[in-house]
């Protein structure tokens, strides 16, 4: 296992120097679901919300997110992202909104925290524009999925040999 990077030699909290590094093209896929109650499910499913289009407004509000990460992140470089994408899948039979997220950009360091933090706020918005219907919402397996680019090069969750693997319990619905 790598040391943690964001530790000095002192034990002190540093942000890392990437400036030494090479610039290449930086991709993570980053993921999450929220769980609600069939009612408000359907609500959001049909449109028919009282504030709007739940999901637009989520779509909106997590592609700021990933734009900001670096403002809400104490030690993460703030970044020019080239691409962010947004999507929700509905899964009407659990009642869960699942929530992906890309983020791209052309630097010297990766765009794991922008997708991670993005699929966060994403959730969070939903979770906020229905909580008058439905306080009980669950959020939660929120994980990168994949990244690519840098020394470490490419990266898949599914590729997690056995045993190395964190044990994430299911969301619960």
């Amino acid at each position: 296992m790598s040391a943690l990077t964001h530790f000095n030699a002192d034990g002190q909290a540093h942000m890392v120097d990437v400036g030494g590094k090479t610039d290449s093209c930086r991709r993570a896929i980053a993921s999450g679901q929220i769980a609600m109650l069939p009612a408000t499910f359907a609500l959001v499913q049909s449109g028919g919300h009282k504030k709007g289009d739940v999901l637009g407004i989520a779509r909106l509000a997590a592609i700021m997110a990933s734009k900001h990460t670096g403002t809400l992140i104490p030690l993460c470089h703030p970044l020019a992202l080239t691409h962010v994408d947004v999507a929700f899948s509905l899964d009407p039979a659990h009642s869960t909104i699942t929530c992906q997220v890309t983020a791209e950009t052309v630097g010297k360091t990766g765009v794991e925290m922008e997708a991670l933090t993005a699929v966060n706020i994403g959730l969070l918005t939903i979770y906020d524009m229905c909580k008058a219907v439905d306080r009980g919402m669950v959020i939660g397996q929120i994980r990168l999925l994949e990244k690519q680019g840098g020394k470490s090069g490419h990266w898949r969750a599914d590729q997690i040999p056995a045993g190395e693997q964190t044990d994430a319990s299911p969301l619960a619905g």
